[in-house]
């Protein structure tokens, strides 16, 4: 039979926040901080920016525990929807003011915003969060059979030894694991975005 709960740490995790317990947000900061910071910094290439899209995804859990519908998924997922929505906002804010920097500075026009080109860089950068976020979240056997075939450059053979599994399970695992990374291309992030997220907190 198919359990839709979410997971016991979730469900106590938001319990915790929406009664106010500033512990609970440490934890939850110390189980995600370094996927929402990287995910970040993947889509905006800049740290500050990063640092700060961090902050501002907390700093929204915190005020806005109730937001989070399990229905929707992990507390990780949204957790991770949130930092996508977050950083396309401030990508697009940035490009918009560095836009708006560009036509006061050229005369007659020379220079025109391209929201194609804009529109593309979101694209590119959501599927390299996407990718991220998969390779994070995929089980642990696959994440490795990934790590030593395209970081370390181990051919099947050598990843199976290494893992100590036979090259047919090697070839499986690696296999699984490219199929999950290729849907970064073809889905969203993880869901839809969340309603109401637009909102400062």
């Amino acid at each position: 039979m198919a359990n839709n709960a979410p997971p016991r740490w979730d469900r106590k995790m938001q319990q915790r926040l929406a009664r106010g317990e500033a512990a609970a947000l440490g934890e939850l900061y110390d189980r995600f901080a370094s996927l929402v910071h990287s995910q970040a910094h993947r889509m905006l290439d800049d740290e500050s920016a990063a640092d700060l899209v961090t902050r501002e995804v907390f700093g929204y859990v915190w005020e806005n525990p109730d937001a989070y519908d399990p229905k929707q998924g992990s507390m990780r997922s949204w957790v991770a929807r949130l930092t996508h929505r977050q950083s396309v906002q401030r990508l697009r804010s940035t490009a918009t003011a560095a836009t708006t920097s560009t036509y006061e500075d050229a005369e007659d026009g020379e220079v025109r915003a391209d929201p194609a080109d804009l529109e593309e860089r979101v694209r590119r950068a959501t599927a390299a969060a996407r990718a991220d976020y998969i390779v994070a979240s995929m089980p642990a056997p696959l994440r490795a059979a990934l790590e030593l075939a395209y970081i370390q450059r181990r051919d099947y053979r050598q990843t199976a030894a290494d893992l100590g599994v036979t090259e047919d399970e090697a070839r499986r695992r690696l296999r699984l694991g490219l199929q999950l990374l290729s849907t970064a291309h073809t889905r969203p992030l993880e869901g839809s975005s969340p309603p109401g997220y637009g909102r400062r907190p």
